[in-house]
């Protein structure tokens, strides 16, 4: 069976990262040699390429994409691939920064090359990518005490001796200890992995042809533009959720994250549209299939699976259960979930290493052939002057092979002494097993993810948790320490295929190994900080973990159910959900195996198994937002195919962009304890009458409502014994909106607006 490689970006979840298309006809390969920077101009030294400007720009650039990375993590758990956006964001920065030092009188000082572009996008991709695997919020949270009781005391396997909340101290120095292995695990292999072998690495291909882009002299006028376009589209997506929090009322029903798009009945099956700025943002910038995947798994789990399941409550498990008690509904939507996710990594993991065997053998078959040894031979030499100038400038500046040695020796030495006073559950022993398999490992994933553009640094941090969990047992904290485990393996393998895939975009844009690989490790100590105080900022602001909240922090739960399924069993799964597991893992390693043995125009029609678990416990909404995403991307493409290829990535940013800065004034008011000055909920016309009689308003302001929408302002709450209508109507509160319908005509308008601006 002939296993195809992966195209030219990527998406990245939390178990793998699945490719799509390229960014412009052709293939970004093509592009970025296109662009290329002219001969005649030589790049500037290593020393000039990091520079004060560019450290301060990437803090900034990697403390928006930390927020960014954590808000989608405790909301729906996947995480777009943001290096494209980084390198735009690097570019927008980093030009307004030097207008704004002009206009100040201190002058824009040095210029703005593309190699400084890439090592600000190379740093800030470092320091958000700790928020994705160090200090990822699934492995963290999954440790702390609400999920602990989400799981329940009394579920086997699940300790309160195995709970250790969320601490900026043992967070950052868990970080320290762990973060800066994965650039030393991997660095000295950059010669074999980009030159040698030639690996495409699509998502560093599609940065380099962005920002070669950006600095073209001929594309000065479409940099102007896109910069343009996500300066707006980023001011739209923050104002529209400032606006989106007055109506959102204390609480999780109210506003317009609980709008009944297609009806109530919809709704209560979690099908609406939630007016989310960046999940639309997510659809944009992902490839068709991914969101049709997600949306395909929507209608299974919520519009079949589960209404199914719910009717043998009283059967298949006892009807009088919570909504969270793992031994009803709740206990199904986390397992089959899971099956889906191991489904797909197991596969896609044994798939990565006959890949890497099968390149391997053809790579020693043509050994004579390597682009190194045809470059020392200049009779033979069939390469480009652009290839030789690209490899000239990769050996300029080389990283010796005894300091990333030496290094990885003397912080792997540290780690190992100082992770058990953190995790005693983790034994100092095995923390240098999980040392001596890091380098092998970080090599796979570097290796598949050139080859198939698949980050499989979760799969490979699930199954470490699960050989440590088994190997502690229960009674010796197997739970904390196979999380622990787990964060250690997701950290390096992660960090060392991202700088890779960095060395791969610095390889197309001229830039030196040695300043990303500074820019790396600078990016990677800031992010230890970063990266914990914004999830710190999150935990204290919001009610983190809870199943009917915004912050659902899914995987959390998947996580700590996982390390218990490794100390214990399966025994206590509830009745059938065993047997449905093992149908769904199957059906995703007999998708996948379909996916790859059927022809490509075939293929590329197949769902992706990985996308569909996503829904299956998050909720219906997430596949109904990126579809309409996906949809408008669709549309633009057949209107206007080139201005879609040109733009959708610098909207998509800017939506996502936008939504995660409005995080820090939304935490801000959260914990300042400001809540929102109205609730709007959507309840049935019939209910409407039901709901009024418990409340006393004058005739003035009376509840105003259009169709089913109910809106209460200034109203004098009576004793109310059923919950019929709002949860929260604030005493003595007078809200300037009155009449409803000029406001659903303003909300009309804004929304048109938004999307068709």
């Amino acid at each position: 069976m002939r296993m195809r490689t992966a195209p030219d970006a990527e998406i990245q979840t939390l178990g793998a990262t699945t490719s799509y298309p390229p960014l412009l006809a052709g293939g970004p390969a093509a592009g970025a040699r296109a662009l290329l920077p002219s001969a005649s101009v030589p790049p500037p030294p290593w020393r000039e390429q990091l520079t004060l400007r560019g450290v301060a720009v990437a803090a900034a650039l990697g403390s928006l994409l930390c927020l960014v990375i954590h808000r989608l993590n405790l909301t729906v758990g996947v995480i777009p691939a943001l290096n494209v956006a980084s390198g735009l964001l690097a570019f927008f920065l980093t030009t307004a920064w030097r207008a704004a030092a002009g206009r100040l009188g201190f002058g824009r000082r040095s210029p703005f090359t593309r190699q400084e572009n890439t090592v600000i996008q190379t740093c800030a991709i470092a320091c958000g990518g700790l928020a994705f695997s160090g200090c990822s919020a699934s492995y963290i949270f999954a440790m702390d005490r609400k999920t602990y009781e989400l799981v329940g005391p009394d579920y086997p396997g699940n300790r309160v001796e195995d709970v250790k909340d969320p601490s900026l101290g043992w967070m950052i120095g868990f970080l320290y200890l762990i973060a800066l292995l994965g650039p030393f695990a991997i660095v000295m292999l950059r010669k074999v992995l980009v030159v040698d072998y030639k690996l495409a690495f699509p998502g560093g291909t599609a940065t380099a042809l962005m920002i070669n882009s950006l600095h073209g002299e001929k594309e000065a006028d479409v940099t102007g533009k896109k910069v343009r376009c996500l300066v707006k589209y980023m001011s739209l997506s923050f104002a529209w959720s400032f606006f989106k929090w007055f109506f959102s009322g204390v609480g999780d029903s109210c506003g317009f994250d609980n709008f009944p798009t297609f009806g109530v009945a919809a709704f209560k099956n979690t099908f609406y549209f939630n007016f989310n700025p960046s999940y639309v943002g997510y659809g944009l910038i992902s490839p068709h299939i991914v969101n049709c995947s997600v949306f395909l798994g929507s209608v299974i789990s919520w519009g079949f699976l589960w209404p199914f399941i719910a009717k043998q409550s009283g059967d298949w498990y006892p009807d009088n259960l919570s909504s969270s008690d793992f031994r009803g509904l709740y206990g199904y939507k986390v397992f089959v979930a899971i099956s889906i996710i191991l489904g797909d990594g197991l596969y896609n993991l044994v798939k990565i290493f006959v890949v890497i065997a099968r390149e391997i053998c053809i790579v020693q078959l043509k050994k004579g052939d390597q682009p190194v040894q045809a470059l020392q031979d200049n009779k033979n030499s069939r390469q480009s002057r652009d290839d030789e100038l690209q490899i000239e400038m990769f050996f300029k500046d080389r990283i010796p092979t005894r300091f990333a040695v030496s290094g990885y020796i003397v912080l792997a030495a540290i780690s190992t002494a100082a992770v058990p006073t953190i995790f005693p559950q983790l034994k100092w022993y095995l923390v240098l097993v999980c040392y001596l398999l890091a380098p092998a490992i970080a090599f796979c994933n570097s290796y598949g993810m050139g080859l198939t553009n698949l980050n499989l640094a979760p799969t490979y941090g699930k199954i470490a948790l699960f050989i440590f969990a088994s190997l502690v047992g229960s009674s010796d904290g197997g739970v904390i320490a196979g999380l622990a485990a787990c964060g250690i393996i997701m950290s390096i393998a992660c960090s060392a295929a991202d700088l890779m895939q960095d060395f791969k975009c610095g390889y197309l844009t001229l830039s030196s190994p040695r300043s990303m690989f500074i820019s790396q490790l600078t990016g990677v100590v800031l992010g230890c900080v970063i990266a914990p105080l914004t999830l710190w900022l999150f935990w204290v602001a919001f009610d983190i973990g809870d199943p009917d909240g915004e912050y659902k922090a899914p995987f959390a739960i998947i996580f700590r159910e996982m390390a218990i399924l490794g100390v214990e069993g399966v025994a206590a799964l509830p009745q059938h959900c065993l047997e449905i597991c093992c149908a769904f893992f199957l059906a995703a390693l007999a998708i996948n195996l379909l996916r790859d043995v059927t022809p490509a125009s075939a293929s590329r029609f197949i769902p992706i198994p990985m996308a569909m678990a996503v829904p299956f416990y998050i909720g219906a909404f997430f596949g109904v937002d990126m579809l309409i995403g996906t949809v408008i991307l669709f549309v633009w493409q057949k209107l206007n195919r080139r201005g879609a290829d040109d733009y959708a990535v610098a909207v998509a940013s800017g939506l996502i962009c936008g939504d995660g800065i409005w995080s820090i004034p939304s935490a801000v008011l959260s914990i300042l304890r400001i809540d929102p000055p109205v609730c709007m909920a959507f309840r049935p016309s019939s209910a409407f009458s039901r709901c009024a009689s418990f409340y006393s308003c004058t005739k003035e302001n009376e509840p105003q409502h259009f169709g089913a929408i109910l809106l209460l302002t200034n109203c004098t709450k009576r004793r109310v014994t059923h919950i019929h209508c709002l949860p929260s109507v604030f005493r003595g509160f007078h809200v300037s909106l009155v009449i409803m319908p000029k406001v659903s005509l303003f909300i009309c308008i804004f929304v048109l607006s938004f999307f068709c601006g």
